[in-house]
């Protein structure tokens, strides 16, 4: 396992070769096994194999082309509906029409999400995570009819792959490991921890076509801009208000 995820790629492009539906659900099922809130399990997955649906989700995914060529979509759900419904069948009352209930639902789904994610690709299949999945939330409860308490937080194309890409790259540990307690950077620090990110071919051609000095600015300026995080954040409080979290 340690192998297959240093050598983990985002796979983008898929073979023709379907998904079989037994190896999938074992994988579902071994994924469960992952860590859970008081074990309640607050998360589903919505599956989508046809290919009008898929259809119907790719613009909430700005039309990406792997949300229609993959074989198989998996819309990871934040999900306090079937807990309280059990409870209120128990002739329990429910009280998690709140924030901290969708928190907690959200990080118990990526959770399980990530560990499908290293059973799928140990298996021999392809995963691109979409983080497009909050930006347009609304847009997915629509075609998947999520009722409340029910709350899409991430998405993941799955195939075999059609491609062998160049590993991304990442920051070294150093900028990830605080011990003890967090300790800010210094700008020479800050140097060091990304200046052999900056000076990568790719990332200087980035720059260049962007038209930037550096490459924060890209992020900054283009990729994901201010007004576009203002923009999708209301978005996204206005879908947990509909869907009941707020």
């Amino acid at each position: 396992m340690l192998h297959s995820i240093s050598t983990r790629r985002t796979i983008r492009r898929y073979s023709s070769r379907d998904v079989d539906d037994v190896l999938l659900r074992e994988l579902l099922s071994c994924a469960c096994r992952t860590q859970t809130m008081g074990n309640l399990q607050l998360y589903s997955v919505v599956v989508s194999r046809d290919a009008q649906m898929k259809s119907r989700l790719a613009p909430a995914h700005f039309s990406q082309p792997m949300v229609t060529e993959a074989p198989v979509v998996l819309t990871i759900c934040a999900d306090f509906r079937r807990v309280s419904d059990w409870c209120c069948h128990r002739r329990a009352e429910p009280g998690y029409d709140n924030f901290l209930s969708f928190f907690n639902a959200a990080s118990d789904a990526l959770l399980f999400a990530q560990t499908f994610c290293c059973l799928a690709e140990d298996a021999g299949l392809g995963i691109c995570y979409l983080g497009t999945t909050v930006y347009q939330p609304e847009a997915i409860i629509d075609v998947l009819e999520l009722p409340r308490l029910v709350m899409p937080v991430a998405t993941l194309t799955v195939g075999w792959p059609d491609e062998d890409p160049p590993q991304t790259d990442r920051l070294p540990l150093d900028a990830i490991v605080h011990d003890e307690v967090y300790r800010p950077f210094t700008s020479s620090q800050i140097d060091d921890l990304y200046g052999a990110k900056e000076q990568l071919a790719e990332n200087c051609h980035f720059v260049e076509i962007n038209h930037k000095e550096t490459l924060a600015q890209v992020f900054t300026d283009c990729r994901y801009t201010k007004s576009d995080n203002e923009q999708m954040s209301e978005g996204l409080l206005k879908a947990l208000r509909r869907q009941g979290f707020l």
